[in-house]
């Protein structure tokens, strides 16, 4: 690393926006951070991954009944790529799909520009898609028969990164999804914000069993703690029957 405490890594536009890689040194933790940003937004920062390996391990651990055979599992959403190592991390999966709209950020797992992640990129299970997930899942191009979709793309449901996402959060959104799953699949939701009952109430309409798990980590910014929430609905109730 340079002497400079921040450093811009990559920025390159994309029809989403300006995404941007850059690399800082904390003044607090003397950690090394990696933070991507799209435009104003920050999108994901290596600060704090526990959120994000949390909504691997939670939908993971809620297939243990499915056996040792090879699961199939869709992230949605890169990023630095937390999740998907996460879930490779499981020795039942066989295929993992990971979606991602913004090819800059795939291109700087590929290129070895993110430290830790060469596992993701090499694994002969993953591969790395440039797509927008939602209008896959809208198009019902996503395939079928997943034991796992897991999305971490939007800040929460109510607070999308562009309008084109809400649909995905609505019944007919989520019957959607749950079209793609396996009968006995999982969908995992990543929130920045509390658990909201009507997200849960969305969610109850197309699964048999919806679950808010709020996961609590150390901050070591503020020497207490911060959470998120991940949404886990298992038994898609209509997969396969909801119109496109």
């Amino acid at each position: 690393m340079s002497r400079f405490r921040l450093e811009e890594l990559d920025r390159t536009p994309t029809p989403w926006g300006e995404v941007v890689l850059r690399r800082r040194l904390d003044p607090a933790t003397l950690r090394v951070v990696h933070e991507i940003k799209l435009d104003d937004d920050y999108l994901m920062s290596s600060q704090f991954t526990a959120s994000e390996e949390a909504l691997a391990s939670v939908a993971l651990d809620a297939l243990d009944g499915a056996g040792d055979r090879g699961l199939r599992v869709v992230v949605g959403g890169l990023g630095l790529g937390c999740t998907a190592l996460r879930v490779l991390a499981d020795a039942r999966v066989e295929e993992l799909l990971v979606v991602e709209a913004l090819q800059p950020v795939i291109d700087w797992h590929v290129s070895g520009l993110l430290p830790g992640t060469r596992g993701l990129v090499q694994d002969r299970r993953s591969q790395l898609r440039c797509a927008d997930f939602f209008d896959l899942v809208r198009k019902g191009q996503l395939g079928t028969g997943w034991d796992a979709v897991l999305v971490d793309i939007d800040h929460s449901p109510d607070h999308v990164l562009r309008e084109d996402h809400a649909d995905f959060y609505t019944a007919v959104g989520l019957h959607r999804v749950a079209a793609a799953l396996a009968p006995h699949g999982v969908l995992g939701l990543w929130s920045d914000d509390p658990p909201d009952p009507e997200v849960v109430a969305r969610l109850a309409d197309c699964f048999g069993r919806v679950e808010d798990h709020v996961i609590v980590f150390d901050n070591e910014l503020t020497q207490g703690t911060s959470q998120c929430t991940v949404y886990l609905a298992s038994g898609p109730t209509t997969a396969g029957a909801w119109p496109a």
